[in-house]
C-alpha cells in the first residue's frame, strides 16, 4: 500500500466537532483511494470497465489537480504547483485525464501523495486561523468567495463520487474488494 500518514485519524470521529468530522470524512476518501490504487502496474493503473474511459491513473492525476485547486488556489490563493503551472487547462480541458497514461504508477501516486500533502498543511494553517467559516480568496462567477466549510465538502463529494469509480476499475484488475483501506 501507499504511504501512510499515521498522525492522520483512520476515521472520523464518532462525535467530533464539525471541523474534525469534515476533515476526519476527507481522509477516509482520500485512503481508500490510495488503498485503491496502490500496488498495480501501469497496465493496473490504465485499466478500464465497461465504456468508461476513467481509470485508477487518471483518477490519482485529477484528484492531485483538484486538491491543488481547491485548497491551494482558491483557498489561498496560490498559484498552481507542477505540473499544473505551465498547463493552460482552460484550453485543454481533461489534460490530466488524458496525459496520466503517460505517466508510471510510482510518479501518479507521489503527485497524488504530494498534492494531498500541501493540502492538509493549508487545511491545518487556514483552520488554526479561524475555522471553517472563514471564506476563501477565490471569488466565483456570482461574485461570492466560498467559505472552508463549502471547500470541504465539494472536495468530499469529489473524492466520493470518485472512489466509487476506483471500487469498480480496481475489482475488474485484480478482484480487490473493500470498504475501507487495511490498518
Amino acid at each position: 500500500m501507499t504511504e501512510i500518514d499515521e498522525s492522520v485519524p483512520y476515521e472520523p470521529p464518532v462525535a467530533g466537532d464539525e471541523a474534525s468530522t469534515l476533515v476526519g470524512s476527507l481522509e477516509r476518501q482520500r485512503r481508500t483511494l490510495a488503498w485503491k490504487c496502490s500496488g498495480l502496474d501501469a497496465a493496473g493503473m490504465r485499466a478500464t470497465v465497461g465504456a468508461s474511459a476513467v481509470t485508477l491513473g487518471g483518477l490519482l492525476k485529477h484528484l492531485a489537480l483538484v486538491e491543488d485547486d481547491m485548497l491551494s488556489r482558491k483557498l489561498l490563493g496560490r498559484p498552481p504547483a507542477e505540473p499544473w503551472s505551465g498547463a493552460d487547462l482552460a484550453a485543454d480541458p481533461g489534460l490530466e485525464w488524458r496525459t496520466a497514461a503517460e505517466d508510471t504508477p510510482e510518479g501518479l501516486l507521489a503527485l497524488w501523495q504530494e498534492a494531498v500533502s500541501r493540502s492538509r498543511a493549508d487545511l491545518r494553517q487556514v483552520l488554526a486561523a479561524g475555522g471553517l467559516d472563514q471564506r476563501a480568496v477565490h471569488v466565483g462567477a456570482g461574485g461570492e468567495s466560498p467559505s472552508v466549510r463549502r471547500l470541504l465538502i465539494d472536495l468530499i463529494e469529489e473524492y466520493a463520487r470518485h472512489v466509487g469509480h476506483a471500487d469498480l476499475i480496481r475489482e475488474s484488475v485484480d478482484g480487490l474488494v473493500g470498504e475501507d483501506a487495511p490498518r
